[in-house]
């Protein structure tokens, strides 16, 4: 797992950090470290290229709200990112929509609930059922058709 954050997400990434290795995963610091104001869409990219070089398996990625860093990592081919603010929406973006990059609001959530949502996370797995492939299917066709 990759965990980054711009500035305003910096406070909750230590935590998740932390919270992915208590559950025995291998958690990768992809940034930033300290609350000095940078761009979201770097780090969006550290997170994305790490997924999709197959570094990791899945990211958490952080920022003030988790749209704006959600925004940028969902330009990726292959990246399925989702800003989720409750556990039925961590859950279910794993189990039907297989994401693979969690994007969270600091701003939003307080560190209780943000560790709630990456256990949830993390603990989902893709169901494989054939109307989830089939709708991600033609998730993969918008991004060969209108991706670059």
């Amino acid at each position: 797992m990759a965990v980054a954050s711009d500035h305003a997400g910096f406070p909750l990434k230590a935590p998740a950090i932390e919270e992915l290795r208590k559950l025995g995963y291998e958690a990768i610091d992809l940034g930033t470290d300290s609350t000095a104001p940078v761009d979201y869409p770097d780090y969006a990219q550290k997170v994305a290229r790490a997924v999709l070089d197959g570094s990791v398996e899945r990211a958490v990625l952080i920022c003030g709200s988790g749209a704006g860093a959600c925004v940028a990592a969902n330009k990726f081919r292959g990246i399925r990112a989702a800003t989720c603010h409750d556990s039925f929406s961590a859950r279910q973006c794993m189990e039907d929509d297989d994401v693979n990059v969690l994007c969270l609001g600091a701003r939003v959530v307080g560190p209780s609930l943000a560790l709630d949502l990456v256990r949830d996370y993390v603990s989902a797995k893709f169901s494989g059922a054939e109307r989830h492939m089939r709708r991600l299917g033609k998730v993969a066709g918008f991004e060969a058709q209108f991706g670059k």
